[in-house]
C-alpha cells in the first residue's frame, strides 16, 4: 500500500495529516486487540476527515497518511525510541516487539516524508498546515481534563503560531498556546519540512471529541479555513517576514 493519500489543489498553501489513518497493512500483526484501533493511540480521531475538509474549502493541496501510529509514528525522526511504539496510553503493542525497524522505515516513514519534500518543492507553498487531534484527556492515570478546543504548537518559528492563536482567541475558541503538549517537543514533520525550508506552519490540534461526528467536523472545517487563510493573508502582507 502507499504511504500517502493525495490531495490536489490550486491553493499555495499544503495541508498534511500525520494520524489520518489506523490501517495496519498486510503482514503486520499488531497483537493487539481489534477495539484499540478505534482509539487516540491508533489514529488521530477526526483529523483526516477535517484535513479532507480544508482542503476543499481552500482548494488546497493536502497529503494524508495512510497507515496507522502503531505501525510507525511519521511524526517521529527515525531514530526516535517513539517511532514503532511498544506501549501507547498504557496499551502494550507485543506485535511491535520483534518490528523490523529499517523494513517499516523504508516502506512507509521514508516514502510519505519524501512525497511531502516532493510536494514542496514541486508547488513551493506559502504556508503548510498539519492537522492532529487530541484526547479529551489521557487513560493512563485518568490524566487530567484538557480544556482547550483546539491547541496551536510551534518550535522555533511561531510566525503563523502567533497570528493563528489571535485569530481563533478573537474567534471565541479555548486555544492552547503550544498546549496540550508542545511543539517545542512534538513537532517532527513541521521541523523536517517547515522549519528546515523557512516555511511558516500553523501545527493544529483539535480536541476529538469536537470532531468524532460529521457534523463536528463540518463545523471545524469551516471555521479553520477562515483562520488558515486570514493567517495566510496576513503573512503575505508583512512579506511573509523572517523568524
Amino acid at each position: 500500500m502507499s504511504a500517502a493519500h493525495f490531495i490536489d489543489g490550486a491553493a499555495d498553501l499544503l495541508i498534511l495529516c500525520d494520524h489520518a489513518s489506523n490501517a495496519v497493512p498486510e503482514g503486520i500483526d499488531l497483537g493487539i486487540e481489534s477495539a484499540l484501533l478505534g482509539k487516540h493511540i491508533a489514529i488521530d480521531i477526526g483529523a483526516g476527515a477535517v484535513s479532507e475538509g480544508l482542503a476543499a474549502h481552500l482548494r488546497a493541496p493536502a497529503i494524508l497518511a495512510t497507515v496507522s501510529r502503531l505501525v510507525i509514528d511519521l511524526n517521529r525522526e527515525p531514530d526516535s525510541a517513539g517511532l514503532i511504539p511498544h506501549i501507547s496510553d498504557g496499551h502494550a503493542i507485543h506485535g511491535n516487539d520483534g518490528a523490523d525497524r529499517a523494513e517499516r522505515i523504508a516502506r512507509f516513514h521514508g516514502p510519505y516524508h519524501r512525497a511531502i519534500a516532493g510536494m514542496i518543492r514541486a508547488r513551493r507553498p506559502k504556508l503548510l498546515v498539519s492537522v492532529h487531534s487530541f484526547t479529551p484527556r489521557l487513560e493512563q492515570h485518568h490524566g487530567p481534563e484538557r480544556p482547550w478546543e483546539i491547541g496551536i504548537l510551534y518550535n522555533r518559528d511561531a510566525r503563523a503560531a502567533r497570528i493563528g492563536i489571535a485569530l481563533l482567541e478573537g474567534a471565541g475558541v479555548v486555544t492552547g498556546d503550544n498546549e496540550p503538549y508542545s511543539g517545542r517537543l512534538l513537532n517532527a514533520t513541521m521541523n523536517r519540512h517547515a522549519e528546515a525550508n523557512g516555511i511558516p506552519y500553523l501545527g493544529i490540534e483539535i480536541r476529538n471529541d469536537l470532531i468524532s461526528d460529521a457534523a463536528g467536523v463540518a463545523h471545524w472545517a469551516q471555521l479553520l479555513a477562515g483562520i488558515v487563510k486570514d493567517a495566510r493573508n496576513r503573512l503575505a502582507q508583512t512579506g511573509f517576514p523572517a523568524t
